[in-house]
């Protein structure tokens, strides 16, 4: 039996962002949330865990370059659309398992701009919202 430990690379990562690929991407992160909670009954131990709402988001970090070009598709205000996201990781040509996950309905919550003195490149980080995240989609 055979087996490979190889990892993906971050060279290997598409960001495609209301169906543009996002060439100025610096870095992703999403989070899939569960609210729980203890049921109490008789005696002073729980009973069970309860399940309640999902909540999906994340951060999405590009160049500044970037946010202008999402700021100019969207018609000016990046906090006004809601697009789809696709995250693939691997590559084919490599031998890799392509695994996508599937981003609905993200809303970026903010935007923040700067530099500071010394800086080569201005890097932004967008927090978003979304409706659900697929994995392997």
């Amino acid at each position: 039996m055979c087996f490979s430990s190889k990892e993906y690379e971050y060279c290997d990562i598409r960001v495609i962002f209301g169906g543009r690929d996002i060439a100025g991407l610096r870095g992703i992160e999403y989070t899939i949330k569960q609210e729980k909670g203890l049921l109490y009954g008789r005696g002073c131990k729980p009973h069970s865990v309860q399940r309640g709402n999902k909540d999906y988001g994340g951060t999405l970090t590009v160049l500044q370059s970037e946010v202008e070009t999402i700021e100019l598709s969207t018609g000016g205000d990046i906090l006004d659309v809601q697009v789809d996201l696709m995250v693939t990781y691997g590559n084919p040509s490599k031998g890799d398992v392509m695994q996508v996950d599937y981003l609905k309905g993200v809303e970026v919550t903010e935007v923040t701009k700067g530099m500071k003195q010394g800086d080569k490149f201005s890097e932004h980080a967008l927090p978003f919202l979304c409706l659900d995240i697929i994995r392997g989609y």
